[in-house]
């Protein structure tokens, strides 16, 4: 991973801090207040599409897990149904 692309929430120190520690760049996107028409942010839409994907899935839409492993395993199978899904 070299570039993680995040939400104006988190800019400040946690992006030096990527940047040092592990040596990935952070880019924040911001909305605009000046913008008068609907255009999604530069890459956001991604990650936003994503999550709207995942919530179709009903086990990923609570925390239903006892532990982390099993709660990725249930995000890798739903992104491996949506592969053959689409294919």
């Amino acid at each position: 991973m070299k570039k993680i692309y995040a939400d104006g929430g988190y800019h400040g120190e946690l992006v030096e801090n990527m940047k040092n520690r592990f040596g990935w760049d952070m880019e924040i996107t911001l909305w605009s207040d000046k913008a008068t028409e609907f255009r999604p942010l530069p890459k956001r839409w991604i990650v936003e599409r994503t999550f709207s994907w995942l919530e179709n899935f009903r086990r990923l839409a609570k925390d239903y897990d006892r532990t982390v492993v099993s709660a990725e395993n249930m995000i890798y199978l739903a992104f491996i149904a949506l592969l053959i899904k689409y294919i």
